[in-house]
């Protein structure tokens, strides 16, 4: 994620009220978990709700 520099090429903006999915059972399978946790650290201000 870093490598690719994802925080630059998607806007806290565009994952306003958004939703992350995967098929995994369990969070800490899970992608989106990592995704989150990387945008946090970047960004700051990112609720994680495991549903």
């Amino acid at each position: 994620m870093s490598e690719r520099e994802i925080e630059k090429k998607v806007s806290p903006q565009l994952l306003d009220r958004g939703c992350l999915l995967c098929s995994e059972a369990k969070p800490h399978y899970c992608h989106r978990r990592l995704v989150a946790e990387y945008l946090n650290k970047q960004w700051g201000n990112i609720k994680v709700c495991h549903l």
